[in-house]
């Protein structure tokens, strides 16, 4: 069957819509644990995850008799007006139970991450009208943060080029700096410098704004698809207290960093910090099920369960909200995430798969920077390794590095002129090893 031939009938997320109809694609057939299948039978280890979601690696018996055994029981219903279904309450109780340190004590259902981000943006502003302060609609959010692609999400984004063919965008996103030690607006080398730096500008732009407009911060605990960038370890426990001071909502975006990616059963936990509103996918479900998830701490859920007029009405929902072949799905990969402890796995196995990528930027002058927290690591490519100056990301060197580790039997990611990697949680140190020879010998082919 030639896939190339009938490729022009869809556009590629993320791509260019031209270059869909002639650049050769990966057909993906099949996939079993760590590893996927080509079209071809060709045998590559997963680097990748799916796209940082495949946690508990593919083809898991459990949860697909999980999916069974709900198929056979009921394959859909949906949750509005009243209505609901056995497996929804079992993975309410389940979240809840999980994140109880974090104080959540209600959930709202959706089929992935852009309505995680996009539940949390409205849901915030829906708590500030309950709690009779109407007037904090604004959001404050990072440079190269992603939230989704829905139209808050995208909103306070914090990269120019998923904003460039949708605007206008949401009123009132307001962008800080990112705390990233290797680019910065500062120059700083010193990590607790950088973070005085960052929290100075948040405590200026909030009384600049007025902390009476400001709903929510939102961020994700390390960024992903901005260039995965690794906060110093402070920053996360100031943001609190400065958002503490200002009565301003803390968002965690969760989407990629919940269920054990880095290392911890939340990144923010293992910043230290617990945030008013969670927002959870990816590793919610695995991927065997579209499912995302919003998660509101008893701060928000008493003032909109109590609130007077309208704004204890929760005019917001999917038809797929809650659905019952996902909700079984999660349940079934929560257990496999608790049972074989796969944020402890994260954390080790990261760490030594960091340690055997370090090498790569003293050999090779292409490779800037090497970073990492848990299974979520990145190549930073440039240049000039003085100035730190990225790579051009339209001559397509990542892409060349990621084709020729792909030809080594290892998937990896080019995002502009970044390699990034987010394998299983279940990847093994072996596994590892040969992420990391692919690379080596990827980029002494194409250097």
């Amino acid at each position: 069957m030639d896939y190339q031939q009938r490729q022009k009938r869809f556009w590629h997320p993320m791509s260019s819509a031209a270059a869909g109809h002639s650049t050769p694609t990966v057909v993906i057939a099949r996939g079993d644990g760590n590893y996927v299948f080509d079209v071809e039978g060709n045998r590559m280890l997963d680097g990748v995850g799916g796209l940082w979601n495949v946690n508990v690696g593919h083809n898991r018996p459990e949860v697909k008799a999980a999916i069974a055994r709900q198929m056979d029981e009921l394959s859909y219903y949906q949750t509005f007006d009243g209505v609901a279904h056995p497996r929804v309450y079992d993975l309410a109780d389940r979240l809840c139970a999980m994140f109880e340190q974090e104080d959540m004590q209600r959930v709202m259902f959706g089929s992935g991450g852009s309505d995680a981000c996009e539940t949390a943006l409205k849901m915030a502003r829906q708590y500030w009208v309950a709690a009779g302060e109407p007037s904090r609609t604004k959001f404050l959010s990072l440079r190269n943060g992603y939230h989704g692609v829905h139209m808050g999400g995208t909103s306070v984004g914090g990269n120019g080029v998923y904003h460039y063919n949708h605007g206008p965008l949401l009123p009132g996103c307001v962008l800080l700096d990112t705390p990233w030690l290797y680019r910065n607006p500062w120059g700083c080398e010193d990590a607790e410098e950088l973070v005085a730096h960052c929290i100075r500008q948040l405590e200026e732009t909030i009384a600049f704004h007025g902390p009476q407009t400001i709903a929510a911060f939102i961020a994700e605990p390390v960024q992903g698809a901005g260039g995965l960038i690794v906060p110093p370890a402070t920053y996360w426990r100031r943001v609190r207290e400065v958002c503490d001071r200002s009565g301003i909502l803390l968002i965690a975006d969760e989407v990629v960093t919940g269920f054990g990616r880095t290392g911890n059963m939340l990144g923010s936990r293992g910043w230290g910090v617990a945030p008013d509103i969670l927002c959870l996918a990816k590793g919610i479900s695995a991927g065997y099920v579209p499912l995302g998830a919003t998660m509101y701490n008893g701060r928000i859920a008493q003032a909109i369960e109590t609130g007077s007029g309208f704004s204890h009405m929760v005019m917001h929902g999917y038809t797929y909200s809650g659905h019952p072949l996902a909700c079984a799905a999660s349940l079934a990969v929560l257990d496999i995430v608790e049972s074989e402890n796969l944020p402890a796995n994260a954390g080790s196995v990261g760490q030594h798969l960091l340690e055997q990528l370090l090498p790569l930027k003293r050999e090779f002058e292409t490779v800037g920077d090497v970073r990492g927290k848990g299974l979520m690591l990145a190549l930073d490519l440039v240049t000039d390794k003085a100035s730190r100056t990225p790579l051009n990301p339209m001559e397509g060197f990542a892409a060349r590095v990621a084709d020729a580790a792909r030809k080594r039997g290892v998937l990896v990611r080019a995002i502009a002129n970044k390699v990034v990697m987010s394998p299983p949680l279940t990847l093994t140190l072996d596994e590892a090893a040969l992420i990391a020879r692919a690379l080596h010998e990827a980029l002494r082919e194409c250097c």
